[in-house]
C-alpha cells in the first residue's frame, strides 16, 4: 500500500503540475496520460506509450503523478475541464470519478467491446451502474512471500493455514516467524478467510463487525499473542518495517503484492532470486483481495478519439506481455499468460491462479473511503490498544454515519 497524502499537499501538486509541466489537457491530436506507477514502472509504461503513439499516428505526453496524490490531483484539475486525457486509476477509485461525472462512459465505444479476454475480477471493476468506464491494466493479488533458505535449514514448508504457521512459528524463531502489516488492505485476508467482507452491497448493510469478519481479525491478533508474529507499533511505518524485516532476513514471511518483488531481489538474501518463495495466503481458497489499476479518459477530453486509440493498444495482450515481462506485473489479459516469455516468469506463474482467484471489493464509489477507517482499527487491534470486537463495532459505527449513510448495522 502506498502512502496518503494530505489534501493540501495534493492540491498543491496539481498546481505545480498545471503550471509548471503542462498539465492541461492536450489537443485533439495529443493524448496527456497521467502514470500513477512509480519510478521502477514508469519507464516501461512510459516506452510503451511512446510506441503506442507512435504507430498510431498520435502525440503522447507522460506525466508522472504520485500515487498517493493522483486522486485527488485529478479530481481538482478535471473538475476545472483540466487534467490528462488518460488516467491510470487504482481500482478502487473507477466507481467514484463515474458518479462524479469526471470519467467517459466508455460503453458506445470499441474499448466495451469483445472485453472476453480481461480476467473477470479487473474487468468488474470498471463497472458502475451497468455501465464501462475504464478498461483494466494490471491487476494485483496479495501473497505469502517466504525466504527459502530460512524455512529449509528449519526443516518447514510454507504453511497452509494459520494453524500451521503456528505450528511451525517455533522452529523459525517465534515471532520472527511472520511480519503482519498492519495497513488496512492487509487486514482483507484474514477478514475474508472465514467469509467476512466490509459490506454487503446487495443487501445494503454493514458486515465489517459480524462474527465472520471478528473471526478472521481475531486469528490476526491471536498470532502476535502466541509469538508466531509480530507487527510494527507505530501505523505509518508498518509497510517500510515489514519490508526493512523481510530484506534483513530478520522475519521469514511476509504477505505483500508482485510490486514488491522487485525491491526484495535488491536485497541481501534475494541477491538470488530463486531464494524468494511466494505462495498463496493462509486461511481460505480465495483470501487475497483484488487490486490493480484501470485506464479511463477524462470526461471532456479534446482528444477522446486518440484516447481511445491508445488505451487499446497499452491494454492490448502484447503490451500487456511486455510489461509483465520486464517488470513482473501481473496481466488483466487471459492471452497475456499464454505469451512464453511471461509463462517462464517465475513471479508472474506462482500469482497467475491467486490473481484469477482473488477476492472481489465492493465496486462502489464509497470503496477507497471504506479503507481509512478501517486502518485505525486494525493497527489498534494488531498493538493491543482496542479489542477486536469493540474496534469493528466502532469502524462499523463510523461507516454508517460518515460513509455509507443509508446502508443498515447488522
Amino acid at each position: 500500500m502506498r502512502s496518503r497524502a494530505t489534501v493540501a499537499a495534493a492540491l498543491g501538486l496539481v498546481g505545480a503540475l498545471t503550471a509548471g509541466c503542462g498539465s492541461d489537457a492536450g489537443n485533439a491530436g495529443e493524448v496527456v496520460f497521467w502514470d500513477t506507477s512509480g519510478s521502477a514502472e514508469s519507464a516501461v509504461f512510459g516506452e510503451v506509450a511512446t510506441e503506442c503513439g507512435r504507430t498510431g499516428g498520435y502525440q503522447v505526453r507522460v506525466e508522472a503523478v504520485a500515487f498517493d496524490q493522483a486522486l485527488n490531483n485529478y479530481k481538482t484539475a478535471a473538475q476545472g475541464g483540466q487534467g490528462p486525457d488518460v488516467l491510470r486509476a487504482d481500482v478502487g477509485w473507477v466507481a467514484q470519478l463515474a458518479q462524479a461525472g469526471l470519467i467517459q462512459d466508455l460503453s458506445g465505444t470499441p474499448l466495451a467491446t469483445d472485453t472476453g479476454d480481461f480476467l473477470a475480477a479487473p474487468l468488474e471493476s470498471t463497472k458502475y451502474q451497468g455501465k464501462t468506464y475504464g478498461v483494466p491494466q494490471v491487476t494485483d493479488a496479495l501473497a505469502l512471500f517466504y525466504n527459502k533458505k530460512q524455512l529449509a535449514e528449519a526443516g518447514v514448508t510454507p504453511p497452509k493455514s494459520w494453524d500451521e504457521l503456528n505450528a511451525i512459528a517455533p522452529k523459525l524463531g517465534g515471532d520472527r516467524a511472520l511480519f503482519i502489516n498492519n495497513d488496512e488492505y492487509y487486514s482483507l485476508p484474514f477478514i475474508y478467510a472465514f467469509g467476512g467482507d466490509l459490506v454487503d452491497t446487495e443487501a445494503r448493510l454493514i458486515t465489517v463487525n459480524a462474527p465472520e469478519a471478528v473471526r478472521g481479525v481475531q486469528v490476526a491478533k491471536d498470532l502476535i499473542d502466541a509469538k508466531a508474529a509480530r507487527t510494527a507499533l507505530d501505523q505509518p511505518n508498518s509497510y517500510s518495517s515489514m519490508k526493512a524485516a523481510f530484506t534483513s532476513g530478520e522475519v521469514a514471511m511476509v504477505i505483500d503484492g508482485p510490486w514488491a518483488v522487485s525491491e526484495f531481489t535488491e536485497s541481501e538474501p534475494f541477491a538470488d532470486p530463486s531464494n524468494l518463495g511466494i505462495a498463496p495466503v493462509p486461511g481460505s481458497a480465495t483470501p487475497s483481495p483484488v487490486g490493480g489499476h484501470d485506464y479511463v479518459i477524462r470526461q471532456g477530453s479534446d482528444a477522446t478519439e486518440a484516447s481511445v486509440k491508445f488505451v487499446q493498444c497499452m491494454s492490448s495482450a502484447e503490451n500487456q506481455a511486455k510489461v509483465a515481462e520486464k517488470l513482473g506485473l501481473l496481466p488483466t489479459r487471459k492471452s497475456a499468460y499464454d505469451v512464453p516469455a511471461v509463462a517462464q516468469n517465475p513471479v508472474v506463474s506462482a500469482f497467475r491462479p491467486l490473481a484469477t482467484n482473488a477476492h472481489s471489493r465492493p465496486w462502489i464509489p464509497e470503496n477507497s473511503e471504506l479503507l481509512e477507517p478501517l486502518q485505525t482499527s486494525y493497527a489498534d487491534i494488531l498493538s493491543g490498544r482496542k479489542d477486536v470486537q469493540t474496534a469493528l463495532d466502532e469502524t462499523a459505527q463510523t461507516y454508517k454515519t460518515s460513509v455509507l449513510t443509508d446502508y443498515a448495522l447488522r
